[in-house]
């Protein structure tokens, strides 16, 4: 997109789509018995905008997504939202730069899946001012890795449907 205006309406749509795929996935919750684990279906969206329009717009969709969370959960969850978002945008876009795109979108998502529960345990050490939190690292790092699975796939499978809508 070559125009200003289609590019901030696009990451509007993005910032919307991921919302509601936030809020379905809050239907989940009783499904997952396990505390803090969840699909990140919106992760899909921020993957896609890595991948499809940059980091700019995929940062901003993070910074985005945050501010929704402070909004509708509190600063605790904006910040555990911001911490995980920033890393894992963090790390997979270190991981495309210097990959030269010998990644998959599945090793990518992992990769992000896996550096988002990193990144929200040491906000939670900062919030708690505690390093018992690390003890529920390797739930989560188990978590990221299946979730970054299905999301990875998932972002496979609506890649093409989702460029032929937005582009």
């Amino acid at each position: 997109m070559k125009y200003r205006a289609s590019r901030v309406a696009l990451l509007g749509l993005l910032f919307a789509l991921s919302m509601v795929l936030s809020f379905v996935e809050s239907g989940f919750a009783g499904l997952i018995p396990i505390p803090g684990i969840k699909p990140g279906l919106s992760n899909i969206v921020t993957m896609y905008c890595l991948f499809c329009l940059g980091r700019r717009e995929a940062y901003t969709l993070a910074l985005l997504k945050s501010f929704f969370v402070f909004l509708t959960r509190g600063a605790v969850g904006a910040a555990m939202s911001l911490a995980g978002g920033l890393l894992s945008m963090s790390v997979m876009l270190i991981l495309l730069l210097f990959g030269e795109k010998k990644f998959s979108d599945t090793f990518l998502s992992v990769c992000g899946g896996v550096s988002h529960n990193v990144g929200q345990i040491l906000m939670a050490m900062l919030v708690l001012g505690s390093t018992a939190v690390v003890y529920y690292l390797p739930v989560l790092m188990i978590s990221g890795v299946a979730m970054g699975v299905i999301t990875g796939m998932l972002l496979r499978y609506l890649m093409p449907h989702l460029n032929r809508f937005f582009f």
